[in-house]
C-alpha cells in the first residue's frame, strides 16, 4: 500500500507563524491546478503501480478550490493511480471555507475525511495568530460538517499563545472534546525565522511566546486529552480508541508515499526522498515542459536507522528492538539499548516487549532522546 499527498499553495492571508509554502495571490490557480494535472500523469509510475489507500490534499488552504476543481484534481487520481482499496481521503479545510452548500456537494467527492484548521476557539487567540476565521464559524463549520455526514473530523489546536491562560487552554480542549471530534493534533505555538510573527516579536509589535507556558500546558494536555478518552498515539496527535490518522500514520511508519505540487515531498519507503520546487511559476513552467521539477537526496542505512529512531519513538507503538536487529544488527540494537538505560532510570522511556516506548515525561524530551542513540 501507499499514500498520495496534494499540496495546493494558496490561502485567503497569512497566519503570522506560518512558514509552509503558500501565496494569498489566487492568480495562478488555474495554472496551476492544470499544471498538478500533468503532474499527476507524469508521476503515475512512481510508487511502482502499488495500491493506494490513502490521499490527503494539504497546503494552504485546499477548501479554498470550488468543489468542481475537488472533482477535476479527483478524476486525474482516479485514472492515473489503483485507488480501489482507498481507505482514508483527507482535505484540509479552513471553517470560513466550509458552508453547508460546500460540504453537501463535498459529500459527493471522495472525500471521507476533514482536517479542519481551527487552532483556537478564542477570539483573543485568533487574532494574535492573524487567522482568517472566527470562533463562531469554527462552531458553525464542525457541526455543519457533523450535520453533512462527515463524522471523520480532525481538528489543528495550537498552545502557549500569548495571553491563553491554562484554564483557557483547558476550555478549547473541553470544547473540542464536547463536539465529539473524534481526532486532533495540537502543537506548542512556535516562532520560525522568516515568520511575520518572528519580525514583529523582534520589533516588539506582538508578545513573544513563553517556553514554560507551553511546557505547562503540554503537560496539561496530556493529562486532560486521557481523562477525556483520547490516546496520544503519536507526539503531537490524538484520537479516540480506532480513529487514527491512516495516512500521517503511514508517515510515522515508513511507507512509501507520493508528494505532488510545488514543495510537496515524496519517500519511496526505502533509501529514496525527494521534494519539489517551493516555487509556483517555476513549478507551472518545467511541468508544462513534460519535467517534474524535483531535488532528491539517498539515505545511506546509518541515516535509515536514524529516521527510524526519530519517528517510531514519537509514537505510542515505540521503536521495535527486534526490527532494529534484523534490519541494523545485534550491535546495534545493542548500542541503542545501552544508550537508553540513562532514560529508561530516569522513567523518561520504558522498555515493553522489546519496545523503546517515551513515557509521559519522556515525551517532552522527545527530540533530544532520540538524537541521542542516533548512530553516526
Amino acid at each position: 500500500m501507499a499514500g498520495i499527498y496534494l499540496h495546493i499553495p494558496f490561502c485567503k492571508q497569512a497566519c503570522n507563524y506560518c512558514n509552509f509554502h503558500f501565496s494569498t495571490s489566487l492568480k495562478q490557480k488555474e495554472s496551476l491546478l492544470a499544471a498538478l494535472y500533468r503532474e499527476i500523469e507524469l508521476q503515475q509510475h512512481w510508487l511502482n503501480d502499488a495500491k493506494v489507500d490513502t490521499i490527503y490534499i494539504g497546503g494552504g488552504t485546499p477548501s479554498l478550490l470550488s468543489v468542481d476543481e475537488l472533482r477535476r484534481l479527483i478524476d486525474h487520481l482516479v485514472d492515473n493511480f489503483k485507488l480501489e482499496q482507498l481507505r482514508e481521503f483527507t482535505l484540509e479545510a479552513n471553517p470560513d471555507d466550509l458552508s453547508g452548500k460546500y460540504l453537501k456537494q463535498l459529500k459527493g467527492t471522495l472525500v471521507n475525511r476533514l482536517s479542519v484548521g481551527i487552532q483556537s476557539f478564542r477570539e483573543e487567540d485568533l487574532r494574535y495568530m492573524n487567522r482568517a476565521h472566527t470562533a463562531q464559524q469554527s462552531d458553525y463549520a464542525l457541526k455543519a460538517a457533523q450535520d453533512n455526514g462527515f463524522s471523520n473530523l480532525s481538528i489543528d489546536l495550537i498552545y502557549g499563545t500569548p495571553g491563553m491562560t491554562d484554564a483557557a487552554w483547558l476550555e478549547n480542549i473541553n470544547k473540542m472534546a464536547s463536539l465529539a471530534i473524534p481526532h486532533f493534533s495540537a502543537y506548542a505555538l512556535t516562532v520560525e525565522e522568516g515568520t511575520a510573527l518572528h519580525f514583529a516579536i523582534n520589533k516588539k509589535a506582538a508578545t513573544p511566546v513563553d517556553e514554560a507556558q507551553s511546557a505547562r500546558q503540554a503537560k496539561l494536555l496530556m493529562q486532560a486529552s486521557t481523562q477525556l478518552g483520547y490516546e496520544q498515539y503519536e507526539i503531537s496527535n490524538y484520537s479516540l480508541p480506532g480513529c487514527y490518522a491512516v495516512h500521517n500514520t503511514s508517515y510515522w511508519q515508513g511507507v512509501a508515499y507520493l508528494g505532488l505540487g510545488p514543495s510537496a515531498h515524496s519517500y519511496n519507503g526505502a533509501e529514496i526522498r525527494q521534494w519539489n520546487i517551493a516555487n509556483n511559476a517555476l513549478y507551472i513552467r518545467s511541468i508544462n515542459n513534460g519535467v517534474v521539477p524535483f531535488e532528491m537526496e539517498e539515505l545511506s542505512s546509518t541515516q535509515q536507522l536514524n529516521e527510524y529512531l526519530m519517528t517510531s519513538l514519537r509514537t505510542m507503538w515505540g521503536c521495535d528492538l527486534n526490527w532494529i536487529d534484523q534490519r541494523w544488527g545485534g550491535e546495534v540494537r545493542r548500542r541503542i539499548l545501552r544508550l537508553s538505560q540513562p532514560y529508561r532510570e530516569e522513567q523518561k522511556l520504558t522498555l515493553q516487549e522489546d519496545k523503546l516506548v517515551l513515557t509521559p515525561t519522556g515525551k517532552l524530551f522527545a527530540d533530544g532522546i532520540a538524537a541521542s542513540l542516533f548512530s553516526e
